[in-house]
């Protein structure tokens, strides 16, 4: 049994009005790049891209696509690793800017890619940003055994400080993020400005759900477990556990590499 709440949050819901849910993700794109939050992923992904062989990314619930953008940059070139963004509910203006000045490095998909589907057979490398939390342990279980199904290698990463003084900070700090950072937003749209300063519908709805996503964090030892719930005949090497990045703040982690009849990792 998984202690974990799983409150309401409305960037879940497929009513919730995409314009504001595009400037909530632009906002944490924004958010995770000022933080420099997912530097710790940078080698632990490197090192999984070339134990499991695959040099293409199919990026899951990819939201504005920012810490894919920013963690590309810091991988090897001469790996040449192709990263594709998908999303439920893409975010395309984001995702046409990063395929221009990634210059096709970083592509995406147009339709909507649901990480619940047990159809996705997209081969590559499957990761996800500070999205797990949005799904219930269940729903976990069926993302990860569909990459075992597939062989298809898996790492998800997401925040790793769950406890009170985190969401103390968010509410403390958004605020204030919102007012002074939001013109440095990219893509800039004047929709952000009239519902960030005018009419304050972003930061609201960001602030709370960004809070609620603190209860909802999984520990890795918990994604371990839904892991092996997901892998019943261990066709797989499993690893999970935190990085602290530069500010302090913990990055959790878990990877998923196929094993071949020898125990090694296979391509």
């Amino acid at each position: 049994m998984i202690k974990r709440r799983h409150l309401f949050e409305f960037e879940d819901q497929a009513w919730f009005p995409g314009l504001i849910r595009d400037g909530g993700t632009d906002f944490l794109g924004f958010l995770l790049k000022l933080l420099d939050f997912y530097k710790p992923a940078i080698k632990i992904l490197e090192e999984a891209i070339v134990r499991s062989g695959r040099r293409q990314v199919l990026d899951l619930c990819s939201g504005n696509g920012g810490p894919v953008a920013y963690i590309a940059r810091g991988l090897p070139t001469e790996l040449h690793i192709r990263f594709v963004l998908s999303d439920k509910f893409p975010n395309l203006q984001a995702y046409q800017e990063i395929e221009a000045s990634t210059k096709g490095h970083i592509g995406y998909f147009r339709h909507p890619v649901d990480a619940l589907d047990p159809g996705i057979d997209i081969p590559g490398f499957r990761t996800m940003f500070s999205a797990i939390h949005h799904f219930k342990p269940e729903e976990v279980t069926v993302i990860l055994k569909n990459a075992v199904d597939n062989g298809m290698p898996i790492g998800i990463f997401d925040g790793g400080d769950k406890h009170l003084g985190t969401v103390i900070g968010i509410l403390l700090f958004h605020p204030l993020l919102f007012l002074f950072c939001t013109p440095f937003i990219r893509p800039f749209r004047f929709s952000r400005l009239l519902f960030t300063y005018l009419i304050p519908l972003i930061p609201l709805f960001t602030i709370w759900d960004g809070a609620i996503s603190i209860f909802r964090l999984y520990r890795p030892e918990a994604l371990m477990r839904l892991a092996q719930v997901a892998d019943p005949e261990r066709q797989y090497t499993w690893e999970c556990g935190k990085q602290r990045n530069r500010f302090g703040l913990n990055v959790a982690y878990l990877i998923g590499i196929p094993v071949s009849r020898s125990g090694e990792p296979q391509p």
